[in-house]
């Protein structure tokens, strides 16, 4: 059974259980396969040799990661070009690419956990109650070592892009 953390982070205020490990910078990233456009298997190995900003949201219909989905794909041009920023939410991935359509969001690749929650669970980041992504940014460099993690306290807040989007210049320059 996968481990369970109560109340480690909120929705609107109510305490969620997430499920799966907390990931700590310094670990090796765990390897998934979730699903990418077209219903493809997609996984960390798809991205080796790149850094990785992998952001879990629970769902691009929403205000918060409709914002925070735009703002990484802005950011993603002022990247190094060895960066890939992965956004993944349970959202369906036709759902995912009618969003991106809409939004005009080309540099952020969308990948879909719907199946089996596979990553929320490696990654702790499942929301037991909803079974929904809780929000969190993960980023992990060339060799898929985890460098820097954010568990977002209040699921309906941002996180903190800077923080990330520096970790992911600094692991970039590495």
């Amino acid at each position: 059974m996968a481990e369970e953390r109560k109340g480690a982070v909120t929705m609107r205020g109510n305490p969620m259980t997430l499920v799966g490990p907390e990931l700590k910078p310094g670990q090796k990233a765990p390897g998934f396969t979730i699903v990418g456009k077209g219903l493809q298997p997609a996984g960390l190995d798809q991205f080796k040799g790149k850094v990785k900003v992998i952001t879990t949201v629970p769902s691009l219909d929403t205000p918060v990661c409709d914002a925070e989905t735009r703002r990484f794909n802005e950011e993603a041009s002022k990247l190094p070009g060895d960066v890939q920023i992965l956004s993944i939410s349970m959202d369906l991935p036709f759902a995912q690419a009618r969003w991106c359509g809409a939004a005009g969001v080309d540099k952020v690749t969308t990948l879909s956990d719907y199946r089996g929650a596979e990553f929320g669970q490696k990654y702790g980041a499942l929301i037991k109650e909803l079974h929904l992504l809780a929000r969190a940014v993960f980023v992990v460099d060339k060799n898929d070592n985890v460098t820097y993690v954010e568990y977002v306290k209040e699921v309906a807040e941002h996180p903190n892009y800077e923080a990330a989007l520096g970790a992911a210049r600094k692991a970039a320059a590495a």
